[in-house]
């Protein structure tokens, strides 16, 4: 974690500085009366006032920063002034990695974080290739048959089940889908449920019970020492933990393992849907995709990826990271007292065309050719930058590139309806299904 100001750091004087520009009253109280989404109130603040600006709802300011310096004052260069509260989906996750704070968050994420990147990803490549041949092969059926099909609930199998098979070492069937479908349920109405603790969990207890079970069986499974066909699952990593930490007790590996399966599905799942609403939209870009290089060459696999980082900048899986200021602070000359909540918004900071070009445009040779893009790493930062930037990172991007190398080639979804908007949640997602059907697949 870096906490010293390097050279590109922004100058602190703990509370001092100029205000920080505020929306007038009737902007907030129009938003209000029409009842506006929040992504409405945050991009009209944004288009009138910057990068850094505040805005009330109820009695104190609440300040949205967007521009990339600043993005990278709250969220890499001082997090421990810029800290995380209770998150929204605690009531589905508990204390999982996404929800700790403070020393458990450190424990947790130190376990965890060699899973995901070098030698720990090698791990789970051939159960991701094994999750992407059988969606290639479960599309090929649709093919021959003519059959109509979901394309987001087809990228949310595709997702759960490389997840899954991660974690446990075996491939998702019908009855684990069926039961874990609770977790999109629950995810879905995290947003509309009461404010009360008791209520809102009385008002999702069937879906939470259902994932509870799934749960429950899969830890004692993997206690057991039981192996899948695909050996033993990051599940088996947390188990084996309680050994050495005896805080990892069921209750916490049953949320790590809600965790896990949250932030290691519904994202990948939402951006998959969302590219290949792109393309459809915008043919072009696969096919310039599939003319860079022979089939499985770095050039074609850069190409593909390009195809995902650019539908990652346009719906970033976290739209929304709020902060809580836990101190007084100086953030790019604007005084910032303890006590401030702060929205530091993936999505407007993407969609500034004082960073990109034509930012609206679906252009993925934004990420292959020099000079394309932004090259602050708080321009781009669909999951989020510093020590509590998520972990899956390079799992999910593997992932969506394994199965769009199987897919692209030979299937093209023809969509015979799309969803009219999108939903910001905890992810930004189609609001609808994407019902589409496939021609024979090409010789």
């Amino acid at each position: 974690m870096e906490t010293e100001a390097g050279p590109d750091s922004l100058p602190r004087v703990p509370g001092t500085g100029r205000p920080i520009p505020e929306a007038e009253p009737g902007l907030v109280e129009r938003w209000q009366s029409r009842g506006g989404e929040l992504v409405e109130l945050l991009s009209e603040v944004h288009g009138r006032l910057g990068g850094i600006a505040s805005f009330r709802v109820g009695p104190t300011p609440t300040v949205l920063v967007t521009e990339p310096r600043a993005v990278q004052h709250v969220l890499a260069r001082c997090p421990e002034r810029y800290v995380k509260r209770s998150h929204r989906a605690r009531l589905l996750i508990g204390d999982g990695l996404l929800a700790a704070t403070g020393a458990a968050w450190k424990r947790q994420r130190r376990l965890l974080q060699s899973q995901f990147t070098g030698a720990g990803m090698r791990r789970y490549e051939q159960r991701i290739a094994e999750a992407a041949r059988t969606t290639a092969d479960r599309w090929d059926g649709y093919a021959r048959t003519g059959r109509s099909f979901d394309v987001a609930e087809e990228m949310r199998r595709f997702a759960l089940d490389a997840i899954w098979r991660s974690l446990t070492g075996h491939p998702l069937d019908d009855a684990i889908e069926r039961q874990l479908a609770a977790v999109a349920a629950v995810v879905a109405a995290l947003p509309t449920l009461p404010a009360d603790v008791t209520e809102a969990q009385d008002a999702v207890a069937t879906e939470l019970a259902r994932i509870d079970a799934v749960a429950r069986h899969a830890v004692e499974a993997a206690r057991s020492g039981a192996a899948g066909p695909g050996g033993p699952g990051l599940l088996h990593i947390l188990t084996e933990a309680a050994a050495e930490h005896p805080e990892y007790t069921n209750r916490l590996i049953r949320d790590e393992l809600v965790t896990l399966l949250v932030a290691g599905h519904e994202t990948t799942a939402a951006t998959l849907t969302w590219l290949h609403l792109l393309l459809d939209r915008n043919p072009a870009a696969r096919e310039h995709a599939l003319a860079v290089g022979p089939e499985g060459s770095t050039e074609r696999r850069q190409a593909i990826q390009a195809l995902v980082h650019e539908t990652l900048r346009l719906y970033p899986p976290a739209w929304l990271l709020p902060r809580h200021a836990a101190e007084d602070d100086t953030l790019a000359g604007h005084a910032v007292a303890a006590g401030t909540d702060v929205l530091v918004c993936p999505y407007l900071t993407h969609r500034d065309p004082g960073l990109w070009s034509a930012p609206e445009r679906f252009d993925p040779r934004r990420f292959i050719t020099p000079d394309g893009r932004p090259t602050n790493p708080g321009a781009y930062y669909p999951f989020g930058i510093g020590p509590r930037a998520c972990l899956g990172l390079q799992f999910a991007l593997r992932e969506s590139v394994a199965l769009l190398e199987h897919l692209l080639p030979v299937h093209v979804p023809s969509l015979r309806s799309t969803p009219p908007k999108a939903v910001y949640g905890i992810t930004v997602r189609p609001d609808g299904p994407v019902p589409a059907t496939l021609q024979p697949p090409r010789v």
